[in-house]
């Protein structure tokens, strides 16, 4: 494939392809055997199929390029076919590996890394997670204790992550160590590839208000991996976990894109199809929310839209993808809210074969996650105010002091 391929043609081919090898999206589309992030064996073969199915037929990595695997169109071809999906029960697994770490390997990789791992990623032969955040680093992302020691041409890493999505099936950590305890916290982090069956890796799901097990925590003990696991420069690992957080905020929409909108579809039941089911289509007040939602929905696609374009021809730096991410963090939880309002008892207890009462019900416990996942609300206001509206930083104590000194101090004080 090149660049000048028409997109209305392309958008034809795409049509054709999805309608004759790929289902249509229902509720099932969303759940292994269980469903809530344990998803069967059975359930991750057939994504690893569809994904390398996908790959087969050169929709995967639409606008990456050829020699990683990718189809090397441009962002308006991915776009028509993200269009043209979004009503197919496209591989939601891979959401994270496309739509964040994929993206960010290939703007900090060396050739031969991106060379051996992007093409397994769109193949679907491996699934990526982040090894991130950590129980004593959240929203101060730069603390993380996790250790890696150079060991000759390896690398020995020790410490625990947490609120990694999918982890229970996926292949491999993309991993966040400490490599310098000596200078500024935000100077001494350095990202790394982790098999996660590597030896020394303890995977544990975490239960869920919803019931489900989604996230997981992980423990990682004398784990050992090779120097050219090493994603970007020793200690320069910073500026990298920013662009995998603008990513997830929606900076960009790659790859990943369709999968993930597929997984957002997920928490927002379509409302007027749950006022029928609740025989409350008639009443106006129903109505009223239905519109104010219908409203909000497209509002934010559009700022949504606004803003990956601004990044994309840079007139916005990627910071700006906090916008995106507060607008869902605002937005989901009042739309959680009038789910219920419209289902009613419906939403409260339902039978066993009903989906929109099931759905509503899980979406209102979930509603809250994009206010904190990924970075909170009060986060993003911080970084929109200070990186956008040119507001001053909030103080910091510790912004220049060495992260062994952080520590001993807050030993001192008994935190």
């Amino acid at each position: 494939m090149t660049t000048d391929v028409d997109l209305d043609q392309y958008r034809t081919e795409a049509a054709r392809w999805l309608a004759d090898n790929v289902s249509r999206r229902d509720a099932s589309s969303y759940r292994g055997a269980r469903g809530g992030g344990e998803e069967s064996p059975e359930f991750i073969a057939e994504q690893r199929a569809l994904q390398h199915k996908l790959f087969d037929a050169g929709y995967a990595g639409i606008a990456w390029p050829v020699e990683f695997g990718g189809a090397g169109l441009t962002n308006a071809h991915q776009r028509v076919f993200n269009e043209e999906a979004s009503g197919y029960a496209l591989p939601i697994l891979l959401g994270v590996t496309l739509g964040m770490i994929g993206p960010t390997v290939l703007m900090y990789g060396t050739d031969e890394q991106k060379r051996a791992w992007i093409p397994k990623m769109l193949s679907g032969e491996e699934i990526w997670v982040q090894f991130l955040s950590e129980p004593g680093a959240g929203s101060d992302l730069a603390g993380v204790r996790t250790r890696a020691t150079r060991d000759g041409d390896t690398w020995v890493i020790n410490g625990s992550k947490v609120w990694s999505t999918g982890a229970m099936y996926s292949d491999v950590g993309m991993c966040l160590a400490r490599t310098d305890w000596d200078v500024p916290k935000h100077r001494g982090l350095t990202w790394f590839r982790v098999p996660i069956a590597a030896d020394g890796v303890t995977v544990r799901p975490i239960r869920e208000i919803n019931g489900g097990a989604e996230f997981c925590e992980e423990f990682l003990d004398d784990v050992v991996v090779p120097d050219d696991h090493a994603i970007g420069e020793i200690n320069g690992g910073w500026p990298i976990a920013n662009t995998l957080l603008a990513l997830e905020r929606g900076a960009a929409g790659g790859a990943g894109a369709g999968m993930m909108a597929s997984r957002r579809r997920r928490l927002a039941p379509d409302l007027v199809a749950l006022a029928r089911e609740a025989g409350t289509e008639g009443d106006a007040r129903v109505r009223q929310e239905i519109a104010r939602a219908h409203i909000n929905d497209y509002m934010h696609g559009q700022l949504a839209q606004r803003v990956v374009a601004s990044i994309a021809n840079g007139t916005l730096d990627m910071s700006g993808a906090s916008m995106i991410k507060l607008g869902s963090g605002i937005y989901n939880p009042l739309r959680a809210r009038i789910g219920m309002e419209i289902g009613g008892a419906a939403a409260i207890a339902w039978d066993t074969d009903d989906a929109e009462g099931n759905d509503t019900a899980t979406t209102y416990l979930n509603g809250r996650i994009m206010s904190i996942a990924g970075g909170s609300n009060q986060i993003q206001r911080n970084l929109i105010g200070e990186r956008l509206l040119g507001l001053p930083r909030e103080p910091s104590f510790d912004t220049d002091k060495p992260f062994n000194e952080v520590l001993r101090d807050a030993q001192m004080w008994g935190e």
